[in-house]
């Protein structure tokens, strides 16, 4: 029973319950996985390219016909030779080419619109890469046998019934107008075939432009599902951006040691260092140049400050003894920083006493 239940605890505790994380949902876009409808993208290719034939229809007929009309008065007197041919299908594939260019200039306008209006700007090859799990057959059918598949099956049939309907609708208002057109000129009838073409695919994509807006919520919620974060995972990521406890103390005992060594170089240049004496050790410098006051070059306690010390006396620093001063030195600045004002006084009297030590003054 005991064994039970810790099976279930950490069962639990597996269990993806967080949100992700900024960083989780970085990584995942940067793969090329993120919520988005496929259904938002038809409806603006449809739409798009519906109205470029509503704008261009004329042109595309003016140029269909002019082709038709040159087929049959110069092409059909050529005598058929090698040059005759290329030359004829160069023409009809540029004469083609314009006819399709606007529809095929509003699909691309269309595709970028829909995934920006989706998911902003985003380039990635990551889907691209050859990945075995993609034709593994028991995933494969697993896929097929899903909810997911259930859910896309449901859609599907829901898209093909509205739709259906809406374009049923159009061509049943019409149906009169149909009934007459024994009665109308070829040109009229084109006409007429082309303006109920374009009313039923504009309204198709309006209402898969609704359908679309549920299907991205659904989308949305879906993602949100699947990038979910068990509290481990959040654990382990925050870990790694932080890094490992030890190395992270590693590396600062590193970056204090190169602090130290920075500051121990700078002793040797100091004027005097000013010590407890056993317990701190403040090297001070005094350069106009740099700062209107003295400032401090090195400090430290216990071992640090000794080895201040010895730095010192190696290259003929005066090291001064003032417990007082040292103690509150040491408590109150940091290294680099000036004197603060309180303690002009008392530095300048052991500047100046180590200058006549010197013989600088």
């Amino acid at each position: 029973m005991q064994l039970k239940l810790n099976l279930q605890y950490f069962a639990g505790a597996e269990e993806k319950t967080e949100k992700a994380t900024p960083k989780k949902r970085q990584d995942e876009r940067k793969k090329g996985k993120v919520a988005k409808s496929q259904d938002i993208n038809t409806a603006f290719l449809l739409f798009f390219c519906f109205m470029m034939l509503f704008v261009f229809g004329s042109f595309m007929k003016n140029h269909m016909v002019s082709l038709y009309q040159h087929t049959f008065t110069e092409y059909i007197h050529w005598e058929v030779t090698l040059n005759s041919v290329n030359r004829v299908m160069m023409e009809s594939f540029i004469e083609m080419g314009i006819i399709v260019a606007p529809v095929m200039f509003a699909a691309v306008v269309a595709g970028l619109a829909a995934n920006f209006s989706q998911i902003g700007f985003l380039f990635t090859t990551e889907p691209l890469k050859f990945d075995l799990k993609k034709i593994d057959p028991i995933q494969g059918t697993k896929k097929v046998f899903s909810a997911r598949a259930l859910i896309e099956l449901l859609k599907s049939l829901l898209k093909i019934v509205f739709i259906g309907t809406i374009t049923s609708f159009v061509i049943w208002f019409y149906k009169d107008d149909m009934m007459m057109l024994a009665f109308k000129t070829a040109d009229n009838a084109i006409g007429f075939f082309g303006e109920v073409t374009i009313i039923m695919g504009v309204a198709a994509a309006i209402a898969l432009l609704f359908l679309s807006v549920i299907d991205y919520v659904y989308q949305k919620f879906d993602f949100e599902k699947n990038i979910k974060m068990s509290k481990k995972d959040v654990k382990d990521e925050h870990k790694n951006m932080e890094g490992d406890p030890l190395i992270k103390s590693k590396r600062k005992e590193r970056q204090r040691d190169l602090a130290t060594r920075r500051m121990m170089s700078e002793v040797p240049s100091a004027d005097v260092v000013i010590t407890n004496p056993t317990h701190y050790a403040i090297a001070v410098k005094y350069d106009e140049t740099k700062f209107a006051a003295p400032y401090v070059v090195a400090k430290g306690a216990d071992q640090i400050a000794l080895k201040i010390r010895d730095i010192a006396k190696a290259n003929d620093v005066t090291t001064v003894e003032d417990k007082m001063l040292a103690r509150e030195l040491y408590s109150t600045i940091e290294i680099g920083d000036e004197i603060p004002e309180a303690f002009y006084k008392a530095v300048a009297e052991i500047l100046a006493y180590v200058y006549r030590i010197e013989k600088k003054i």
